[in-house]
């Protein structure tokens, strides 16, 4: 499909001509040019076909070992004043960097085909969906964005001739001169650049290939700049999973969450409730967007079409649903290769194959002493293909949110769960959600990391603002009907070191609570930190949990707490006056409540 969208246009042509690639390809996301690009690809060594009968129309990539994960610290948020970006993200002069970025760019497609690839976050057409335009030279981008979104002609269809689009360029940043041989994985490990122009908006990204480094659509724009694009429209884009919770009555409620990594994220988005009668289905597991309907209910969609998810440690013990996601049409990226053709990682299976090819192309044995799949190894699977996807997951309306929920990894202090009593101070809690560093992370053990509304390296501004915009949302539409908001943590243990919550499957108790109190049904205790169950309140029915230990679950240590609130207050320094005073109050407020409690 040709079009005639001017500003399109021209952007593909002014990348052209800076870039001067060999050839330009418009995508139109077929299944045709899909086959012939994985062709191209498995031809240049990039792909390595895997079995048919194991994993069909499934494909895995060894990238180059300097081009593995997102690089934090090469990643900018541009504004013009410094002081939008906040401490929270590394700032540039963006007259200054797309300077120096253009520079990089100069002839950077040289013998090298220019991808455009037009896809949409979101149902194409939702009035929640956003559209973005990604120029790239990796046809490894093209295949993971394919499955990531919705790309090619039915989005150059939505976008018409003059339709709003966020531009993207990637670049892998490896010019290719006459007759030079390429290589399986091309990348520029040196000068590597993922730079977000919000005020654009654009994203400028050089260098690596991999993962959000070059998948664009993905914290990208899902994240850094579509936060900045809902703070000014009045809406909310958040690194939360979506799940949808069916009781036994048929009454269905749809639930957000949002947690540090580590904290099993993706496996309560894939939920196998083990009460009676409960069933959980997935509308996303990874990043929600939010807007108000007429009648002042937010509508959540999951912008993405795919997973990209984190392989090593994904077994059919702790995610089955993930693992029957993974049969075909998948792209796997630095996991290992069997002699006989599939895929394998870290504690996929209780043993270990007796000889592999690991990730760096070496052979691997159990004795080798090193990992056979890079830990941050990942799959790229159609979401489709869930077995426990929502039948509402690709609704352009949305489905209507009840209850968000915050929590993080604390093996001390946090309760299972409670309730906030009111918007204000369930954003509260989401600014001060964090994890303890355990043994096996760098640095010093029981130290809290912060990581507010999960959104620490994603937020596309300052985090103090953001925390106003979570504060201004009641006020954003008439008749806003706010989700109640809980905090969650699965993983409190006793004095002896043992999880005291089974968690997994188990979690869909909490869920039948946090239902239950949307519905006005279950009981909960006040304490100082918000509305506890009550006792019995957690359905415990065929549990081997002992009363000792929901008794320890539930509990709040006052003085457990007030130790953490100098943690706490160093940790909104960082943000010095861009902090909410609203929020400063109700931290004073929480420290007078706990040593009432305590004395």
């Amino acid at each position: 499909m040709k079009t005639n969208h001017p500003h399109l246009l021209k952007f593909v042509a002014d990348a052209a001509a800076l870039c001067r690639p060999d050839a330009i390809h418009w995508c139109d996301g077929s299944e045709e040019e899909n086959r012939r690009l994985c062709n191209q690809a498995v031809a240049a060594g990039t792909f390595i076909r895997l079995d048919e009968a194991k994993r069909l129309n499934s494909f895995l990539v060894m990238s180059d070992p300097a081009d593995v994960a997102r690089v934090e610290d090469r990643t900018f948020v541009c504004p013009s004043d410094p002081r939008e970006a906040g401490p929270n993200n590394n700032w540039r002069d963006p007259v200054e960097l797309k300077a120096a970025m253009r520079k990089l760019y100069d002839g950077c497609m040289r013998g090298r085909t220019m991808y455009v690839i037009p896809f949409s976050m979101g149902p194409i057409g939702s009035p929640i969906a956003h559209i973005g335009v990604e120029l790239t030279d990796s046809i490894y981008v093209v295949v993971n964005m394919r499955i990531m979104t919705r790309i090619g002609d039915a989005v150059l269809k939505a976008l018409g001739d003059d339709g709003e689009f966020v531009e993207c360029l990637h670049s892998v940043g490896a010019p290719l001169a006459p007759g030079q041989q390429d290589v399986p994985w091309p990348c520029n490990a040196e000068n590597k650049y993922i730079s977000h122009f919000p005020e654009d908006p654009s994203i400028w990204s050089y260098g690596s290939g991999y993962g959000g480094n070059a998948l664009l659509g993905k914290k990208c724009f899902a994240l850094r700049i579509a936060s900045t694009m809902a703070r000014r429209q009045g809406w909310m884009a958040e690194h939360m999973l979506i799940l949808g919770l069916t009781n036994p009555a048929g009454e269905k409620k749809y639930i957000a969450a949002a947690f540090p990594s580590a904290c099993g994220k993706t496996n309560l988005a894939m939920l196998e409730p083990t009460l009676p009668g409960w069933k959980a289905e997935c509308v996303g597991d990874d990043i929600c967007w939010m807007k108000f309907d007429d009648s002042g209910q937010l509508r959540a969609i999951n912008p993405e079409a795919g997973f990209f998810g984190v392989a090593p440690g994904t077994s059919m013990k702790s995610n089955p649903n993930a693992m029957r996601t993974l049969h075909s049409n998948c792209i796997y990226t630095n996991c290992a290769l069997t002699p006989d053709g599939d895929i394998w990682w870290e504690d996929m299976t209780d043993e270990p194959p007796a000889e592999l090819l690991s990730w760096k192309r070496e052979k691997w044995t159990p004795d080798s002493g090193v990992k056979a799949a890079n830990p941050n190894a990942r799959y790229t699977a159609p979401a489709r293909q869930c077995p426990v996807m929502d039948p509402a997951w690709e609704d352009p309306a949305g489905v209507p949110i009840s209850a968000i929920l915050f929590g993080g990894r604390r093996p001390a202090t946090v309760p299972l769960c409670f309730e906030a009593p009111s918007w204000q101070y369930g954003t509260f809690l989401g600014t001060i959600q964090a994890s303890e560093t355990t043994a096996a992370a760098a640095g010093s053990v029981g130290v809290l990391r912060y990581d507010p509304m999960a959104m620490l390296p994603f937020c596309g501004y300052n985090m103090g603002d953001y925390f106003a915009h979570w504060l201004s949302m009641p006020g954003r539409a008439p008749n806003a009907r706010m989700p109640r908001i809980f905090f969650v943590n699965w993983f409190r243990k006793g004095e002896d070191g043992r999880f005291l919550w089974p968690g997994f499957g188990d979690n869909s108790r909490v869920l039948k609570w946090i239902f239950e109190r949307v519905d006005g049904t279950a009981d909960a205790v006040e304490s100082p930190i918000g509305l506890l169950p009550a006792p019995g309140a957690i359905d415990t029915a065929g549990l081997n949990v002992p009363d000792a230990d929901m008794a320890e679950l539930l509990s709040v240590d006052a003085g457990a707490w007030l130790q953490d609130l100098p943690a706490i207050r160093a940790h909104y320094a960082k943000f010095g006056d861009a902090i909410p005073a609203i929020l400063r109050k109700e931290l004073d407020d929480l420290e007078a409540r706990l040593q009432a409690a305590a004395r």
